[in-house]
């Protein structure tokens, strides 16, 4: 599952890229979503939240604060959920009149956030939560994979709606944008 999670953020991540060519007050959250994917892409195949531990864990011993490691990893946690909420709120402001063409994808985004934040929490009870299954299919499949799919989809709708040219009377062309 692994792989496929991997290769699902890589496509989501060039179609990200290719929809940046859409409406012009949509072009920042498609590269927004660009940046997101690629670095769970390249987050999910080298496992760097793994490394990011491990290196906490040296640097709590090597400075002798291991003991109160709970309170930094508190602190990590609520800078991870602030930031995603902060980062779902000024995308949600800022496309506010776009949600129509890019709502799907806010939508997965809000998906892979939720998902990040709960894998974040590594508490036991959130661990058994993501692990458990619904119809054979982990709930963090299902979190993590629908995000994507979301993504992907609208952004492959909205590559599709870019903007086109048109022939003004004087022969000079200029963008229209597509409906």
């Amino acid at each position: 599952m692994g792989w496929l999670t991997v290769s699902a953020y890589f496509v989501t991540a060039i179609a990200c890229f290719r929809a940046m060519r859409a409406r012009e007050r949509d072009k920042i959250f498609w590269g927004l979503l660009f940046v997101v994917t690629a670095f769970l892409c390249v987050n999910k195949q080298l496992d760097l939240q793994t490394a990011l531990t491990a290196t906490g864990r040296c640097a709590a011993r090597l400075q002798g604060w291991y003991d109160d490691r709970r309170t930094v990893q508190t602190a990590f946690i609520l800078g991870i959920a602030t930031l995603s909420l902060l980062m779902l709120f000024v995308s949600f402001v800022y496309l506010f009149r776009s949600l129509p063409r890019v709502g799907v994808a806010f939508v997965g985004l809000g998906f892979l956030l939720t998902f990040v934040v709960i894998r974040s929490l590594s508490f036991h009870h959130f661990d058994a939560l993501i692990g458990s299954t619904i119809l054979g299919a982990k709930v963090n499949w299902i979190l993590e994979l629908s995000g994507i799919a979301l993504i992907l989809v609208n952004a492959l709708v909205a590559f599709q709606r870019r903007p086109t040219r048109r022939i003004l009377s004087d022969g000079r062309s200029a963008p229209r944008e597509a409906v």
